[in-house]
């Protein structure tokens, strides 16, 4: 069956949660499945070809009701919902695009017995602030049992405010064959970003009263606010290896008619024998070429004065094997059962510090931190199991347990468990879910150990322990679904005021609760999405306490184009937001002032005619209409109101 990448796209503000119930694959003539990590179990997933809210994915926001970014599409941001927002990875620069970025986590894969071509084009914007998305989807068999896919997203957008331009490429190949013994699932992704840094304006009185500081003028063109820095750029680049093998083992089931000849014969997998190679490489490069403007932004030069080229880059090779006793093999074989071994080996690179400090008179460094090796290798294994039930109308789960047994992963645990079951009611199914999960991870190397022209660290953290539990409810009929989680954070590991990672000794707690109510009284749709969240200690985890998406639409037909037409809303209480620093594409945190409290506002008009999906957009259409303080994060605006379009085609065959 075909496997894809498709491009993260974070929240999903129609109200539809991530399913943690797994159902068993038909064989219609179209679907799709995602991958159980990590033995390769497919669950099903959706293939997008919906007409609703199709516009909206092309406003930053869209990642998420509550999204701290620096303003542009496919620039950097931080999701504020915390049950949403992803664990930090080994390379943490690459987590502030994590949202435009595929990884394995956000894989789809598709079986859709003909040649499929799902191919976007977005557009917004004039010559100056101009914004263009192409994206294409590519899946074909080539045969019963093998297919193959391509992806390609592209964004170029020049911002809507100075210095701020991006360009982005992803490219991805990929291929799978499912036999009856044989099975393998494949792809390889790249992605290349490059953002134009401009640290942020440089007064928000530009924006919040821009007479003020014109002289009276009270209209302000946007690309002629001065901004922090004019001459830095960060490239993010990388590359994602997968290959998941496995042989099944079993015996063939044969029918037989009334004189004993065989009528068919049914392979049964009873144990699989599975093997999955992960490599994965990326790059970080942070060049900024005006030293005057760097004087002020930044606290400490390091390595050299004239100019800054730091450069760091990972690459890390993993591979598991593993043995699995499947499920449903015969009516006693109700769960799966598997145990595997990963061995891990990662390596870091990074800016040697080869000059004579004392004579350049360069700042020195921090107390007690030495050389910083420029380059480091790590090992890591660990051995685990995983009991799943994918069968059945009723009850399914699944459960992994990690334990990391040699090098920096030993005494790392991971325990994750999600189950499901459904209740029929009169006139309706009641899904209930639960998850419960818990780790204690050491902190990764780059945390740990760090340098650069503007900043160096070398701490010594300790194991950072997560411990979190929740469920949900979802009622189909009525459209509502409610979830709840509380999660236990120890030793928690964040960015300080400093733009320095800091290790809180303590607790902190963070309760959540999400309500996705849409109502629907004929051509007339009112869809909400409602997110209260608290943590015990904001100073550490800073949220915003009520995120709000609503959207109200008309739904209804001309002859045969299906028109959706509406206003939707962002809104979030204020809060701290983090404050950003391009040199290390990350988010620190800050006590100075409080953003948020602005609705964030898109009429549009979306429509479906046959196999085409369109639509036309007045994105924060509300634009001064109630305050001018529409902030994301300090020193960071929203876009301003700007007219935004697309089409879609899928070209299936």
């Amino acid at each position: 069956m075909c496997l894809v990448a498709v491009c993260a796209q974070g929240h999903d503000h129609t109200g539809a949660q991530q399913e943690t119930k797994h159902k068993k694959l038909n064989l219609a003539p179209s679907y799709a499945w995602s991958i159980l990590q990590p033995l390769g179990l497919r669950v099903e997933s959706t293939i997008d070809t919906l007409p609703d809210n199709y516009g909206q994915r092309s406003v930053p926001s869209a990642i998420s009701a509550a999204y701290a970014t620096t303003g542009n599409l496919g620039a950097e941001g931080l999701n504020m919902i915390w049950d949403e927002r992803p664990m930090r990875s080994d390379f943490f620069f690459r987590d502030a695009i994590e949202a435009w970025i595929p990884s394995e986590h956000t894989m789809r894969f598709y079986n859709t017995r003909q040649p499929m071509t799902l191919l976007s084009y977005n557009t917004a914007g004039g010559r100056d602030n101009a914004q263009e998305r192409l994206h294409g989807i590519f899946s074909g068999n080539i045969n019963s049992k093998a297919q193959i896919g391509a992806l390609l997203d592209y964004i170029y957008s020049k911002g809507c405010y100075n210095n701020q331009a991006d360009k982005n490429l992803t490219w991805g190949l990929s291929g799978s064959y499912m036999g009856d013994r044989y099975e393998m699932q494949a792809f390889v992704n790249s992605f290349n970003s490059l953002n134009k840094e401009n640290g942020g304006i440089t007064d928000p009185l530009f924006i919040t009263d821009p007479a003020l500081v014109q002289g009276g003028v009270t209209s302000v063109d946007p690309k002629t606010i001065p901004t922090r820095l004019s001459d830095a750029h960060t490239r993010i680049s990388g590359t994602q290896l997968y290959v998941n093998n496995r042989y099944k083992v079993g015996f063939w089931n044969e029918t037989r008619d009334e004189n004993d000849s065989v009528t068919s014969r049914t392979y049964v997998p009873v144990t699989s024998f599975i093997y999955t190679l992960k490599y994965t490489r990326a790059k970080h490069m942070f060049r900024n070429m005006s030293m005057d403007e760097a004087a002020d932004f930044f606290k400490n030069t390091y390595l050299n004065p004239d100019l800054t080229i730091d450069r760091t880059s990972y690459w890390s090779l993993e591979n598991t094997v593993g043995i699995s006793l499947l499920e449903g093999f015969n009516k006693y074989a109700k769960f799966g059962l598997s145990a595997f071994l990963t061995y891990e080996i990662n390596s870091f690179n990074q800016t040697a510090d080869t000059l004579d400090r004392a004579a350049l008179e360069l700042t020195p460094f921090p107390e007690g931190i030495g050389n910083i090796a420029p380059h480091a290798t790590e090992h890591k294994a660990h051995i685990g199991a995983q009991l799943t039930k994918q069968q059945g109308s009723i009850l399914r789960y699944d459960a992994t347990a990690e334990f990391g047994v040699v090098g920096a992963a030993a005494g790392d645990i991971r325990l994750n468990g999600n189950i499901h079951t459904n209740i029929p009611l009169p006139f309706d199914t009641l899904g209930i879910s639960a998850f419960g999960r818990f780790t204690n991870e050491a902190t990764p190397y780059l945390m740990r150990n760090y340098l650069s022209n503007h900043f160096i660290w070398k701490n010594d953290f300790g194991k950072e322990r997560r411990v979190g539990f929740g469920g949900a409810i979802d009622i189909p009929r009525t459209g509502t679904n409610f979830t709840i989680g509380v999660e236990n954070i120890q030793n928690h590991v964040y960015f300080n005021s400093d733009f320095l990672p800091a290790q809180h000794g303590g607790s902190v707690q963070v309760l959540s609760m999400r309500l996705n109510q849409d109502l629907h009284f004929g051509p007339f749709n009112w869809d909400n999405a409602i997110t209260y969240q608290t943590s015990s200690d904001a100073s550490v985890i800073p949220l915003p306490s009520l995120a709000i998406y609503s959207n109200l639409y008309f739904k209804f037909r001309i002859a045969t184009l299906k028109v959706q037409l509406g206003i939707d809303c962002d809104y979030y209480t204020k809060y701290y937001a983090p404050k950003y620093q391009p040199a290390t594409a990350s988010f620190a945190n800050q006590t100075e002032e409080k953003f948020g409290n602005y609705p964030f506002m898109n009429a549009y008009a979306n429509f479906k005619l046959s196999k085409v999906r369109f639509y036309v957009m007045m994105s924060h259409v509300n634009q001064g209409l109630f305050t001018k303080n529409y902030f994301s994060m300090p020193d960071y605006p929203l876009n301003p109101r700007r007219f935004q379009l697309g089409l879609s085609v899928d070209f299936a065959n």
